[in-house]
């Protein structure tokens, strides 16, 4: 396999300035994410404390096996929704390993609204699940909840895939033998209630722990009840009258082990579907990649640069490198493990798109993995361009990528804009996995392109009214919306991936996801390759 060689030049003023820009962005990532983790509120999590409890990471950190990593989803959930107080939208969720199995973990935070669930909570809960069902793994819950927030009950109980899509999912994944099994070390109340009933095993922590539909306030309501939580959902009562634990433990330490030794028990044989080879470190830092995207979007660069420093031995085995060339395509390794990358070097030709999709078909066939790395302004646009069929040919890379029957990982390293989002394997392809590193950006345009068409929409307007100064304002407007909600924060926010990260930890990532994936046997309804 060949290896890549590089041209960067580290001493130019244009590499220093990048590198410069994407420390910045790193280093505001990682202030926002200290924030999320434990900022603004050490008196909630001091109270929880002097009740003996861990904060959710602490207990991940026990569950997990040492010294292996946990690959945590959306950290920056709801970021600056609800005036920035619903940090990590209340959950923490995540991929780690537990006596060598990958498991998603679900872990309530009661120190951020008493662990309730928001719109952003649910919508995080279920993208977890659907990760572990994808992926075919086990669920752990480490529970913690006081149900859904009463004031948002429009937006996260009665839709499908509000509240009750999570017990759905529940039931279903245990029903194809995807063990759910639970931990509770605080409330567990009204719709939380059926987190642990519908989990194949349950342990609770005695004295913090409790399971109740409705709690004391509500049966006093109710039925003109007086009784304690204890009396009406704690351990000792699960335990030994209700059955509804299995397992009663005295520390949250004790219910971590007990978990542990749960999953040790699973009794899951894993697999391994690829050929793995021996793992070895790019030829080139990662830490270059900070020095080689470029910080505006106007100025190219040539993607094979991020593929020598994410790749094993930086050797890629390009497809087509004479033909589609807006469209780098070609198989590596990552950690040892084969993968398929598809990467952007400017729009989307229509011999781009085919080539495309003919690589998709052909790792398809070899049952290899797919990882797409997003730099695309879009697909060719122009006269020239619909003459040449680029409408049919773009058409053909979005149903081979749509279509394709192995794991697609998707990584935004720098603009995803209008079809391309999609040729490229945006979130609405539903991708095993997507990532987005602090620079980028997805929008259906550019801020100039878009604001340039809605000006021109409004000078045409069959009701015209446009003055100068109107048509300034709306520019304005227009603008400041697209910086807005292009920003890759408005996106985490509203999980519209799995996560922010720095592009040195990209290749660590990918790696953890293509071992995940490498334990799915290969779907084989359709070998063929068609060469369009």
């Amino acid at each position: 396999m060949s290896r890549i060689t590089s041209k960067v030049n580290k001493n130019s003023e244009g590499y220093r300035d990048n590198y410069a820009y994407h420390s910045e962005l790193s280093e505001q990532l990682r202030s926002r994410m200290a924030e999320a983790v434990a900022g603004g509120r050490d008196h909630l999590i001091e109270r929880h404390r002097k009740r003996g409890k861990l904060l959710p990471r602490e207990r991940i950190d026990l569950l997990v096996d040492p010294c292996t990593p946990f690959l945590e989803f959306s950290t920056l959930a709801a970021y600056e929704q609800y005036g920035g107080r619903v940090h990590s939208a209340g959950v923490v969720t995540g991929i780690g390993i537990i006596h060598g199995i990958h498991c998603v973990i679900v872990a309530n935070d009661s120190t951020v609204k008493g662990g309730a669930y928001y719109p952003e909570t649910v919508k995080k809960h279920i993208r977890a699940q659907e990760i572990a069902e994808k992926h075919q793994l086990p669920c752990v819950y480490l529970v913690d909840c006081g149900g859904a927030y009463l004031h948002e009950w429009d937006r996260v109980f009665p839709d499908r895939d509000h509240f009750g899509n999570i017990f759905f999912r529940q039931c279903n994944m245990s029903a194809r033998g995807l063990p759910q099994l639970a931990a509770v070390f605080g409330v567990s109340t009204a719709g939380a209630a059926y987190i642990p009933a519908l989990s194949d095993e349950v342990v609770m922590v005695r004295g913090n722990a409790t399971i109740h539909l409705g709690g004391p306030s509500i049966v006093k309501v109710a039925i003109n009840e007086d009784i304690s939580p204890e009396e009406l959902g704690g351990a000792e009562m699960h335990a030994t009258v209700s059955g509804v634990s299995d397992y009663i433990a005295e520390t949250e330490q004790e219910a971590l082990a007990r978990m542990r030794d749960i999953v040790a028990g699973l009794n899951r044989k894993t697999d391994c579907y690829q050929r793995r080879l021996e793992s070895r470190e790019p030829a080139y830092a990662v830490d270059e990649l900070k020095g080689i995207v470029s910080r505006d979007f106007a100025q190219p660069y040539d993607i094979r640069e991020v593929i020598a420093r994410l790749v094993d031995g930086s050797e890629f085995q390009e497809f087509k490198p004479q033909w589609g060339t807006s469209l780098i395509c070609g198989t590596a390794h990552i950690d040892g493990y084969p993968v398929g990358i598809l990467g952007n070097n400017g729009p989307l030709f229509s011999d781009a798109s085919v080539k495309g999709a003919h690589f998709i078909s052909l790792c398809e066939q070899r049952n290899i993995p797919l990882l797409f790395l997003q730099n695309v302004p879009g697909f060719m646009v122009g006269k020239a361009a619909e003459q040449g069929g680029i409408s049919k040919h773009s058409a053909k890379l979005v149903y081979a990528m749509s279509c394709a029957r192995v794991p697609r990982f998707t990584v935004v390293v720098g603009g995803s804009y209008g079809a391309g989002n999609y040729g490229m394997c945006g979130r609405g392809f539903r991708p095993n996995l997507m990532f987005a590193w602090p620079n980028s950006v997805v929008a259906t345009m550019s801020p100039d392109i878009g604001t340039n068409v809605v000006l021109e929409l409004a000078k045409s307007s069959i009701s015209n009214k446009a003055t100068p100064e109107s048509l300034e304002k709306l520019n304005q407007e227009t603008r400041a919306m697209y910086a807005e909600k292009s920003n890759p924060y408005y996106a985490t926010s509203r999980i519209w991936d799995d996560g922010i990260i720095e592009p040195e930890q990209t290749r660590d990532v990918i790696a953890l996801c293509l071992s995940m994936a490498a334990n799915l046997p290969p779907e084989n309804e359709r070998s063929y390759v068609y060469r369009m």
